[in-house]
């Protein structure tokens, strides 16, 4: 498949949870590999739901005494630890203040911004990323999605979240038609057919982009 530009176009589809540090991990080693190839293709990316805690509640707890409930104090620290160097070495702090909770309402607002274009969808994902790990913003707090959207220019979030079930049966029928058959996140799919687990480093993606690319030309 060719774009405009007349390079092969690399279709991309991300399954992903707001709260999910390799997750980001995943989308910075991805950008990198799309910055290093940008000259031989184009890129779409597109944004799936995924559900690490589905019954993580609403109001939000504290992220340390979730996953030191979660995984044990020592596995938490170690946790930590691991995550504050990988996020080092991409440029960012790992902060581990604020909330932890249910990811419904970003996965609604993120469905919303697909629909006003992938590079905005992937705008929000960022932003959400960037206020969940590295400035302790709870991301189940309407104003912290509200801000979010308006900064990146996704129109219709008030009226998406002042209606709690407005978008949920969309981003159940995402969840059922790109996540349902998978176990953890991130998860990459590759033109349809190339699939990827975890925070890949960048030179898995671009052996994935040129096999995608390989693969297309020769149909």
């Amino acid at each position: 498949m060719a774009s405009n530009t007349g390079n092969k176009l690399i279709q991309i589809d991300v399954s992903s949870d707001t709260v999910c540090p390799w997750c980001f991990v995943g989308k910075k080693n991805l950008e990198k590999a799309m910055e290093q190839t940008k000259d031989k293709f184009d890129f779409e990316v597109r944004w799936h739901p995924f559900f690490l805690n589905p019954d993580a509640p609403k109001e939000g707890i504290k992220k340390s005494d979730f996953y030191k409930m979660k995984f044990g104090p020592v596995q938490f620290e170690r946790a930590t630890s691991r995550m504050t160097e990988i996020f080092r070495g991409l440029g960012y702090e790992y902060d581990m203040s604020g909330l932890t909770g249910n990811t419904m309402d970003s996965h609604r607002l993120i469905t919303l911004a697909g629909h006003q274009g992938y590079d905005k969808q992937n705008a929000l994902v960022e932003e959400l990323f960037l206020n969940y790990f590295c400035q302790g913003k709870y991301i189940g707090d309407k104003q912290v999605l509200l801000d979010a959207a308006r900064k990146v220019g996704v129109e219709g979030a008030e009226e998406l979240l002042e209606d709690p079930n407005k978008g949920v049966d969309e981003v159940q029928e995402e969840l059922n038609k790109y996540s349902s058959g998978i176990s953890g996140v991130p998860h990459f799919v590759i033109n349809g057919k190339y699939q990827l687990s975890g925070g890949q480093p960048p030179n898995i993606f671009i052996r994935a982009f040129e096999a995608a690319a390989k693969d297309g030309a020769e149909r």
